[in-house]
């Protein structure tokens, strides 16, 4: 089967990640228009190596290589030898990461290439590899440079991302802002074994997350008696060990519930059920220079739950501060904590911004809304 449509990520697919909502719904919208497609993604585990669904085709990368660096350019010479036979039939590949897109922007191409940029790993790995040498994160940022500098459009998420690529030398007008989305869920089942009074962290574990705020936080919401801190952690137990030796040395272990890698929709049940969402995201280089797009916000807001964040760029263009729920500077626990009390002690007025923020998502932040932004982009290709 030859394709017209490719969709590469260097990203594990499927996954309990907010990456893996992400790529369902971007890879949905091409292969949509493309008749179908081949969507070349991470493996290993129990996942197979190549599974066939209708007109699309998944070709996973499962090779164990520990090292990220050697691991991810080997990620690239395999998605060039499953370009290759689609070369002369291929009009757009959409590619996630450097990796991915250096084969894809290959001389002597006739397809045009989308790179949607979510984060750059020339600033992302100073914090997640920390012992990364700065000539290995130079080289990657000339890599990303150069596979922009190429691509025919490229694809953000949020406004500070896309301020990011242009500081890499991106003309405006190959950008494109395609925000995240959410489907707004109908009434969900309260989780059998849910608490009575719960505040929920919902996502990923680096660093820039803020695990370690948010327990310094619940630690001072020691004498709510009775309220839990729920974790539905996108991440396999093994990757919370340093976040709970922090929660048993500051007493706080026995009052927070794990859940890890929880199928979507049942993590949507804990967020409709919860007092509060909590996004402690921290003011590092990578939430404020780069920016993100933490999908954790806008599905708490479409579950109807007010959200307590930090209070950074990225954020205030999902949510306003007093209207969806509070915004507080980052890397403050003792204000983070007031926001969160403060929410519990007016509950009606909390319950009204979740309503709020519903509203908010049902009026334009949709998946369906970030489809048809998707496919503007991939129209102006055509033309």
């Amino acid at each position: 089967m030859r394709h017209r449509a490719a969709y590469v990520a260097f990203d594990r697919f499927p996954s309990s990640k907010g990456s893996a909502v992400h790529i369902a719904q971007m890879a949905d919208e091409l292969f949509d228009r493309y008749g179908g497609g081949l969507l070349g993604v991470i493996g290993g585990g129990d996942l197979p190596r190549y599974q066939r669904e209708g007109t699309r085709e998944i070709a996973r990368f499962d090779a164990r290589i520990p090292n990220l660096i050697d691991r991810a350019e080997a990620f690239s010479g395999w998605v060039a030898d499953h370009l290759a036979p689609h070369w002369e039939t291929l009009e757009v590949c959409h590619v996630r990461d450097p990796w991915s897109a250096l084969p894809a922007v290959a001389d002597g191409r006739r397809h045009k290439v989308v790179y949607e940029v979510n984060g750059l790993p020339s600033i992302e790995m100073g914090h997640t590899w920390p012992w990364a040498a700065p000539s290995t994160l130079g080289k990657i940022r000339e890599l990303e440079r150069f596979c922009l500098e190429r691509s025919d459009a490229v694809v953000v998420p949020s406004r500070v991302i896309g301020d990011a690529v242009r500081e890499r030398g991106v003309p405006e007008h190959k950008v494109h802002l395609v925000p995240n989305g959410a489907d707004v869920p109908g009434a969900t089942e309260r989780p059998a074994d849910a608490p009575e009074r719960y505040v929920i962290y919902v996502g990923a574990m680096q660093p820039w997350q803020g695990l370690d705020v948010l327990m310094r936080v619940f630690a001072r919401l020691a004498d709510l008696d009775g309220l839990r801190l729920v974790v539905c952690a996108s991440v396999p137990e093994r990757r919370a060990k340093p976040v709970r030796r922090l929660a048993e040395r500051l007493g706080v272990a026995d009052r927070i519930d794990w859940r890890f890698t929880l199928p979507h929709h049942e993590v949507a049940a804990w967020l409709a059920h919860a007092e509060a969402s909590v996004a402690p995201l921290t003011g590092c280089a990578r939430n404020l220079d780069q920016g993100c797009a933490p999908l954790k916000v806008i599905e708490s807001m479409a579950a109807g739950v007010p959200v307590v964040a930090s209070d950074l760029p990225a954020v205030r263009e999902l949510m306003a501060d007093g209207e969806h729920g509070r915004l507080v500077p980052a890397d403050r626990p003792a204000e983070l904590a007031r926001a969160i009390r403060v929410l519990l002690e007016y509950p009606h007025e909390a319950a009204a911004m979740g309503r709020r923020g519903r509203e908010h998502i049902e009026e334009g932040l949709t998946w369906a809304r970030s489809r048809a932004r998707l496919a503007e982009v991939y129209r102006t290709l055509d033309r």
